[in-house]
């Protein structure tokens, strides 16, 4: 286990997504990215919580909160031995997370490598 400083974590989750070419990050919408120990009864890495842009419509998605995706420090920092496996992981899982906010199933991420 390599562990990290909260702050340098949420600059590393911060690096993640600034590396996204502009033309995915631009479309992103109405989402928070926030950071948790681990997730209560599950060993999760992240997690997506909200309405895919694809199931969006106009008139029925107005007055919401933002989506969710949380990244789970202590887990992620569980599996890695350096900072630049903890910065390999947070980078796959953002990438993970940021594509269920597009609409892409668990299924499709793993025929991509990044389930």
């Amino acid at each position: 286990m390599f562990q990290v400083s909260n702050e340098r974590f949420e600059e590393l989750a911060a690096e993640a997504v600034a590396s996204l070419p502009e033309s995915l990050s631009s479309r992103m919408d109405n989402v928070a990215i926030i950071v948790e120990d681990e997730a209560p009864g599950k060993n999760l890495f992240g997690l997506y919580e909200g309405i895919p842009l694809t199931r969006r419509g106009f008139s029925s998605y107005n007055a919401v909160m933002p989506d969710r995706i949380t990244l789970y420090q202590t887990t992620i920092c569980r599996v890695c031995a350096s900072e630049d496996d903890v910065r390999a992981q947070v980078r796959k899982t953002v990438i993970h997370e940021i594509a269920h906010h597009f609409g892409i199933s668990d299924p499709r991420l793993d025929e991509l490598g990044w389930a």
